[in-house]
């Protein structure tokens, strides 16, 4: 019997701590400037929970992957990428606008709610053509079991304009 009070206990109190470490981390003030980051140029975590995609020609830390090159101006890529961030889940804007070319993202867990930042830069190439340096990185943690890649990946896919080597 006091084997099971004892397990009991201690479950009540792994399930207490679980807690209130989700909610800690739902409530953790973040502060926007410390992420808003050029994502050409910002360390990376040193751990396996960022991704980096950078213009060709760029020389970035830990890039993972060349960024496609859209047929549109840097204006008309800020303004699709920025409507296509905010209309993912759990995205919101937290720095930046598209017309400065540079905005930050934070995009949270569905089930905890960990917060994931996504800095963009939208580069310029000329004769309307444009691209874009993206750094998606966790808050929290050691890996994120390739998320980072994915969304960006998935990001990428998602924007409504053509890409250079398209037909």
């Amino acid at each position: 019997m006091r084997i099971l009070i004892l397990a009991a206990l201690l479950l009540a109190l792994f399930a207490a701590g679980a807690i209130a470490a989700a909610i800690a981390i739902r409530v953790a003030p973040s502060d926007p400037m410390r992420w808003h980051a050029d994502p050409t140029n910002v360390p990376g975590t040193g751990k396996s929970n960022d991704f980096r995609t950078i213009p060709e020609g760029f020389d970035a830390p830990d890039e993972d992957m060349v960024s496609p090159v859209f047929i549109a101006s840097a204006a008309e890529l800020a303004g699709a990428f920025d409507a296509m961030a905010r209309a993912q889940p759990r995205t919101e804007r937290v720095a930046g606008e598209p017309a400065e070319f540079w905005m930050t993202y934070v995009q949270r867990s569905r089930v905890f709610q960990f917060p994931d930042y996504i800095s963009v830069w939208v580069v310029d190439l000329g004769d309307g053509r444009s691209s874009l340096a993206v750094y998606s990185r966790a808050r929290y943690g050691w890996s994120d079991f390739g998320v980072n890649a994915a969304r960006v990946r998935a990001w990428l896919d998602a924007l409504p304009l053509p890409h250079a080597r398209d037909p």
